[in-house]
């Protein structure tokens, strides 16, 4: 197995993704698997869609063989440099953005009571006539 030694970052990774220049990511390790394209049993499409990302879960799920695994050693070109992978930050709303949602909510209420209040006077009506015909 080959010494890995060198890092790339995601967005580096992702500007390789066409038939000719393909690297993907899989378990943080690095593959340029340009020149398998042609070879690759599921067509080179599979492969071109899983460029950009980490392709771990989509490798997995395709259930490859051991030899298949073997033979990715021979493609990769190092690592995905694990301290530029950035965690995106929780969006917290506000008291105001809730308060603005709780208001438009009651406006939409205000606006749409006589569907259900006419709904429920039309059965009222309909009911008392139908009963006093009996």
């Amino acid at each position: 197995m080959p010494t890995i030694t060198k890092l790339y970052s995601m967005p580096e990774v992702s500007q390789h993704s066409t038939k000719n220049d393909c690297w993907i990511v899989i378990d943080g390790k690095v593959y340029d698997v340009s020149s398998y394209l042609d070879e690759h049993p599921g067509g080179d499409d599979v492969v071109l869609a899983t460029t950009g990302k980490d392709a771990t879960d989509d490798f997995e799920d395709a259930g490859h063989s051991d030899d298949a695994k073997n033979l990715m050693e021979s493609f990769c070109i190092g690592e995905l440099d694990s301290s530029d992978l950035a965690i995106p930050e929780l969006e917290i709303s506000s008291k105001k953005e809730s308060s603005d949602y709780a208001l438009q909510v009651k406006e939409l209420t205000k606006q749409y009571w006589t569907v259900p209040v006419a709904i429920v006077g039309i059965s009222v009506v309909a009911s008392f006539l139908y009963l006093r015909k009996k």
